[in-house]
């Protein structure tokens, strides 16, 4: 895993049972002024899902500063002819001390802070890839120690409940998460856990 100057990431991901590809994609990366992480999951399972949920990556990346319409617009052109996806953004914005997620479908967000009060984000319904539809986008205060979970609806929120109040080490988080998930998943699965600490690289 890259390190980063304000945040540290752990990923888990396996694919469903029978397939070789999984069909959700990640990306992160951190700016001089916050970090970015995104998982896309097309609908379906397989080669064809892999397919759609790279595309959207793949769009964002070409385009990191597209937000609302625009980027619903863009990655609704890159999946013409393909399946559609559902999609989580979780932006932290060092400068202003925030953090935002914009989502649609069932990837899920679960916030822990250091007083270990749990949020969960709720999802809407629908997802992108046929017509232009609104995202839901949250935004709260960004703490020191604050702990994120972004997820695919291959894990189990019962799981994270258990897991994320273990260990301190979001390796260890990804590890203890493997360790305790049932290994034959009819879904693909595929977990990110970040941690904020933004004096560590000073």
């Amino acid at each position: 895993m890259p390190v980063f100057d304000h945040v540290h990431i752990s990923v888990y991901q396996k694919a469903k049972v029978g397939n070789y590809y999984c069909g959700d994609s990640y990306y992160y990366t951190e700016t001089a002024d916050g970090f970015v992480c995104v998982v896309a999951d097309g609908l379906g399972s397989g080669e064809v899902a892999k397919e759609s949920s790279q595309a959207v990556i793949d769009t964002i990346k070409e385009h990191p500063y597209a937000s609302g319409d625009v980027l619903v617009k863009l990655l609704n052109q890159a999946l013409i002819g393909k399946r559609g996806v559902v999609l989580g953004i979780l932006e932290l914005d060092y400068l202003r001390e925030v953090y935002s997620y914009t989502s649609i479908g069932n990837i899920g967000l679960m916030t822990i802070d250091q007083a270990t009060l749990k949020k969960r984000n709720i999802p809407i319904p629908g997802y992108l890839g046929v017509y232009p539809r609104k995202m839901k986008q949250v935004s709260n205060t960004l703490e020191s120690g604050m702990l994120f979970a972004v997820f695919s609806d291959g894990v189990h929120a019962k799981e994270l409940s258990h897991v994320l109040f273990q260990s301190d080490d979001v390796h260890d988080i990804t590890d203890q998460f493997h360790d305790t998930m049932i290994e034959k998943r009819d879904d693909d699965t595929t977990l990110l856990v970040l941690r904020y600490l933004p004096n560590q690289g000073q």
